[in-house]
């Protein structure tokens, strides 16, 4: 028994990333000095776990499970800021209750993180903003270490759309500079930053809202990756990976008709035999896998 939970544990990435969230957050606020405050932060965490319940039940699923909602929660206070703790209560409720309405074919369209902010960028431009994080070449390393290991401890299915997006906006952001003949420290000084890398190990990568198929994740990879850099260097904008995932997000269940692939599944059901990889999830998979 004792072994079978912790396979469970092993197949399901989440608690990888709740931890690494977590500490980055922690080092953030104690460290760093993130403009945020403890009542802010635990104020969104409550908010979306109990946003989580409040669907569970609306929505009649079997089991509450707050592990989605906490990495949304932490992803917000990492990212999202504003004046406004109302604002804040706003982007948890907005992020939670986007997995259970806004869903296509049993899965859910948008990242909730990206969602909600978004969303709110769009209905209170001058109250919200996005905190690209002043966390410095020490942490920025560090998160980048546990970000790649987070791939190979929790065998993340989705590894492959992280490492197409990376290295499609590596590509552009170097080539422009190259075109223009900048120097290499402006690129690079542009993609050191926390914020890129929460984007693409904690968001576009997030499998219940990118395509099934392989070639699908990585196409989708590419997509995003271009959208951002458009948005930022030819329509003269900032945010550009935010408003681009959200846009290609639409693209998703096209690609899911073209390029079909397997549903994935955070975790095998409690009556089916332990696979330390993770399993693939069916089609009617809503009903009994948490969103």
């Amino acid at each position: 028994m004792r072994m079978r939970r912790w396979m469970i544990l092993e197949c399901d990435a989440r608690w990888f990333q709740i931890v690494a969230l977590t500490l980055l957050l922690l080092y953030g606020v104690i460290y760093l000095h993130f403009d945020i405050s403890w009542d802010r932060i635990m104020g969104v965490l409550a908010v979306v776990v109990v946003s989580q319940y409040i669907c569970t039940r609306a929505f009649h699923l079997p089991v509450f499970d707050p592990k989605s909602a906490l990495i949304s929660g932490l992803s917000l206070c990492l990212l999202f800021r504003s004046n406004f703790m109302l604002l804040a209560v706003i982007a948890g409720i907005l992020a939670v209750a986007s997995k259970f309405i806004v869903r296509w074919r049993g899965k859910h369209l948008f990242n909730p993180t990206n969602f909600a902010i978004v969303i709110l960028f769009w209905i209170a431009p001058d109250h919200v903003w996005v905190s690209p994080g002043q966390w410095g070449a020490f942490a920025f390393f560090a998160f980048l270490m546990v970000c790649l290991g987070g791939l190979v401890v929790c065998r993340a299915a989705r590894a492959d759309i992280a490492i197409a997006f990376l290295g499609a906006y590596l590509a552009l952001l170097f080539g422009r500079s190259f075109w223009l003949h900048d120097p290499v420290s402006i690129p690079w000084h542009r993609v050191q930053n926390g914020a890129l890398l929460l984007f693409a190990f904690f968001m576009i990568s997030d499998p219940k809202t990118t395509p099934d198929s392989r070639s699908g994740r990585i196409l989708f990879g590419f997509l995003v990756a271009f959208g951002a850099w458009y948005v930022q260097f030819r329509l003269f904008r900032t945010n550009g990976l935010l408003w681009s995932l959200a846009a290609c997000s639409l693209v998703v269940p096209i690609l899911d008709v073209l390029l079909p692939g397997r549903r994935y599944q955070w975790q095998p059901p409690a009556s089916s035999p332990i696979d330390p990889v993770p399993l693939i999830a069916t089609r009617n998979s809503y009903e009994t896998i948490h969103a």
